[in-house]
């Protein structure tokens, strides 16, 4: 079996805003073989860069587009394809976008592999561990306290038992801040864990103490309070704060994740399948199984991405939460033939071969842009 294609897809909503929502558009991966069979994989990053990365034409030997590193190669020789990206992609490619279009390509290199043998992903990697998981419903807080109140109230009655409100006016002011959390949890009620996304917006000190405010309201975790390269801030808030700290989401190498865990010392580390790749999210998973932190997934993107997350998440020992994201775009809902419903607050791993998803042609023709 060969590669005969790499294709990047560009889907992109009508109207795109400055707010920080990921299913305004997307980055969709399609492999080609010799042998009819294709895989699928979804990148979160910027989605015309990423086009370019898998594009480019030869420069030389170690700066190339991943898609001529790979033609001719055999797809289920998974390790070997990966080496051939990094060494084509040398110069440019080993963290942000080049590492984000690897991590799509890796996807569907994958959902190839689980479609040729016959078995889901995750059976490839040995698992399953689980095969559902606790669902939190991922969404951003309102424009102001009263607003979030409101998304919090009618999120509350979806079935989730976890809801999740990340960026929008966070950091504006301490008063908004802690507002903004007791109208989440005064709109979710008492037997809703209520999970809080930051947004980057503080340094340690004010971050500890909006921390300390906020246990008055239950609060399960506090996410990516500190910029992802302040480790010294994160190691400083973990030793202090009496909430969780997560974090981990910007990174793509294991290396990078291994500091997260370890200088920073964060409760909870979060690989995206669309930044990292199925297989680069596992290794973490394991490491830090064995640094006795939990894991679990970052995914604001389509089926496609939900699929990936929950095979790989099926691959580590001790993954039970998982990220449901919950935005009204039609590039989240109506990408994939397959919606993962919500049962008694769970989300179930596909079974099907590959990555278990197929994609809607209409709606990928609806919104595709180049």
């Amino acid at each position: 079996m060969k590669i005969t294609a790499v294709k990047a897809h560009v889907l992109r909503l009508p109207q795109v805003t400055d707010i920080c929502e990921g299913t305004q558009d997307t980055c969709l991966i399609h492999i080609e073989t010799d042998e009819n069979v294709s895989g699928w994989g979804e990148v979160d990053s910027c989605p015309n860069v990423v086009k370019s990365v898998i594009e480019a034409p030869l420069s030389h030997q170690i700066c190339n587009g991943l898609e001529n590193a790979l033609l001719g190669a055999n797809p289920l020789a998974v390790e070997e394809c990966m080496h051939r990206m990094d060494a084509a992609a040398n110069y440019y490619g080993r963290v942000g976008v080049g590492a984000h279009a690897m991590a799509g390509i890796n996807q569907a290199l994958w959902d190839i592999a689980g479609k040729v043998y016959g078995i889901p992903v995750h059976q490839l990697f040995g698992g399953p561990f689980n095969t559902k998981f606790r669902a939190y419903c991922s969404v951003l807080f309102g424009n102001s306290p009263d607003e979030t109140f409101e998304i919090a109230r009618r999120h509350a009655d979806l079935g989730f038992t976890a809801i999740k409100f990340g960026w929008g006016p966070m950091g504006q002011c301490e008063k908004n801040d802690i507002a903004l959390i007791r109208e989440a949890r005064r709109g979710a009620g008492t037997e809703i864990d209520i999970l809080v996304d930051a947004g980057q917006v503080w340094d340690w000190k004010t971050a500890l103490r909006r921390a300390q405010a906020f246990t008055e309201y239950d609060v399960f975790w506090l996410e990516e309070p500190l910029h992802p390269q302040d480790l010294f801030g994160y190691s400083q808030l973990c030793a202090e704060s009496p909430i969780p700290i997560a974090a981990g989401e910007a990174e793509s190498n294991v290396e990078d994740f291994r500091r997260v865990l370890d200088e920073g010392s964060v409760d909870w580390i979060q690989p995206d399948p669309g930044r990292c790749g199925i297989s680069k999210m596992i290794e973490v998973g394991h490491l830090a199984h064995k640094m006795h932190r939990k894991v679990v997934n970052h995914s604001f993107k389509s089926g496609i991405t939900i699929a990936a997350s929950l095979h790989a998440l099926a691959a580590i020992p001790h993954g039970d939460l998982f990220e449901y994201c919950m935005s009204e775009s039609p590039l989240r809902h109506e990408l994939t033939n397959e919606n993962f419903p919500i049962i008694d607050g769970f989300v179930h791993v596909p079974e099907e071969p590959g990555l278990g998803i197929s994609i809607k042609i209409e709606t990928l023709e609806k919104y595709l842009v180049s």
